[in-house]
């Protein structure tokens, strides 16, 4: 289509984003297709092309069920507005896998990068979106967007339990899943069995995939429980937009600063856990969860900044679900309940004071590991105190963070 001369010429775009939402959506128990069931006054699919379109600018390829197309294609022509020659739909197929084969098959030549979400995620904010593609930017084949396991897992056989599994080692997949077009086109080529996700394909075509942090948000409605907490969440935004600027009564865009300091006494059980990395052969620390004082004080510095209370309101000992939980639990529900305020975390500064366990050669995995469950550039620093005070004597630990919202 030209343009006319009223109309701006967009960019060829060199990413595209097929949005997945052909699936019938059996679980959820719907008359229509899951995708085009009702959030509120508008469908799944509505809602999740919106946070496509306010992600960077990508040719936007819709799968849907092929007696769903015109319906796919007036949702979609509705969110892109003037940017709608973006946008193509197309039917899918039996399985998503070849659902997916239809929608790559109709991204233009021009695209290098693939991003494959699905529809049913459609909470997932834009900035999930960013961070695959900046990743793909930077020279990755392959980028999967994830969250850490909260709940304690358990293997079982028929009734019994087996065994606990180290959740530290699980993360917990999303979409939207970005690659290399070349490498999708090579894995989708090449592909003799139906896989659960394309990083998986891609993996199984010898691809590795890396990771980057997803979003509590970006939960899959399958079942009518996820329904109803997406409504719920969609209604707290819309409250919250309505609402007064929270507690500062300052405007938009208005940088906040919080500090936040904790200490935790040597004396748990099990291996220490500090800045959410484990320690062999480290003497634990005591508390209620595993004694990350890194992990607390970033929590109570986020909160404190953005005016919704402290560590004690949201994770006290009252809540028996954070017994034993480590930084990735604490830090990704301290970045939803400061998001679902309406607030975005900048940045993070702490300092730790010990003698004990030596920083300096972790300090990178220790800042990787916190940044990607807080979702906001973490930094750690570390010093003792001369053998001055309790950290000196080496009894404990004690960290003091800084941190910035913006609101």
């Amino acid at each position: 289509m030209v343009p006319t001369p009223d109309e701006p010429l967009l960019p060829v775009p060199r990413v595209a984003v097929i949005v997945v939402a052909a699936g019938s959506g059996q679980r959820l128990g719907a008359p229509v297709p899951k995708a085009f069931v009702g959030l509120d006054a508008h469908t799944i699919l509505r809602h999740a092309l919106r946070n496509v379109f306010a992600a960077p600018l990508a040719q936007v390829v819709v799968v849907a069920p092929e007696d769903r197309v015109g319906d796919a294609l007036t949702d979609a022509h509705a969110v892109a507005g003037e940017r709608h020659d973006l946008v193509t739909v197309v039917a899918g197929g039996a399985t998503r896998q070849a659902s997916v084969a239809a929608g790559l098959a109709a991204v233009w030549s021009d695209v290098d990068l693939v991003l494959v979400h699905d529809a049913a995620r459609a909470l997932t904010p834009p900035a999930v979106f960013e961070r695959v593609i900046s990743a793909l930017e930077g020279g990755r084949a392959a980028v999967l967007p994830v969250v850490p396991v909260v709940d304690t897992i358990k293997r079982i056989d028929a009734d019994a339990v087996v065994e606990a599994v180290d959740r530290s080692v699980l993360a917990a997949a999303q979409t939207p899943q970005g690659f290399s077009r070349r490498v999708l086109d090579a894995a989708y080529a090449d592909a003799s069995a139906d896989h659960t996700d394309d990083a998986a394909l891609v993996q199984a075509a010898g691809v590795p995939v890396d990771t980057v942090a997803g979003d509590e948000r970006a939960f899959k409605i399958t079942t009518a429980a996820d329904l109803d907490r997406a409504r719920a969440l969609l209604r707290s935004a819309a409250e919250a937009q309505a609402a007064p600027t929270p507690a500062s009564g300052h405007g938009p865009g208005i940088p906040r600063v919080g500090v936040g300091t904790d200490v935790h006494a040597f004396g748990g059980d099990g291996d220490l856990w500090l800045a959410g990395l484990r320690w062999p052969g480290e003497p634990a620390l005591h508390g209620h969860s595993d004694g990350d004082a890194v992990a607390h004080a970033i929590v109570d510095a986020v909160l404190s900044a953005a005016g919704l209370g402290d560590i004690g309101t949201h994770f006290g000992t009252a809540q028996p679900e954070y017994a034993g939980a480590h930084a990735d639990a604490f830090l990704a529900r301290t970045r939803e309940l400061v998001e679902a305020a309406g607030f975005r975390i900048g940045n993070v500064s702490v300092q730790v004071q010990a003698n004990r366990p030596r920083f300096a050669a972790r300090r990178a995995e220790a800042d990787a590991v916190l940044s990607r469950a807080l979702g906001a550039p973490v930094t750690v620093s570390a010093t003792t105190t001369d053998g001055l005070g309790f950290t000196g004597a080496g009894d404990g630990v004690a960290a003091f963070a800084v941190a910035l919202v913006i609101g």
